[in-house]
């Protein structure tokens, strides 16, 4: 049972100088890259990232307005086919009642000969 006890006092230890070991670190942990390096490359970053919401911005609009012209195009297009089925309705109406006086004419011809 000594054996045995020794051992887990030791590996309790360990685990808690383990524990202080990383909190150590994290506390202790200092950046070595001097600012001068760091500046230039994190401003040139935001201006990047800037440029790059930028034209993302400028693509969406773009595509925003293709699709109105689109939506109008449409539109107009649908009217277009409204006059002319309206139109053709219309042409078609006169060529039966064209007809029917042509057959009508032909009627009275045949009756009175």
């Amino acid at each position: 049972m000594g054996l045995r006890a020794t051992q887990e006092e030791n590996g309790m230890a360990a685990e808690s100088h383990g524990a202080q070991a990383r909190s150590a670190r994290v506390e202790a942990k200092t950046y070595k890259s001097p600012q001068y390096k760091l500046v230039p490359f994190f401003a040139q970053s935001r201006d990047q990232w800037k440029a790059k919401c930028r034209g993302a911005k400028a693509r969406l609009k773009q595509l925003k307005k293709k699709v109105q012209r689109g939506d109008a195009r449409h539109r107009r297009q649908q009217e277009r086919l409204q006059a002319l089925a309206k139109a053709v309705g219309q042409l078609q109406a006169e060529n039966r009642r064209l007809a029917e006086a042509v057959a009508a004419g032909e009627k009275k011809e045949r009756g009175a000969v």
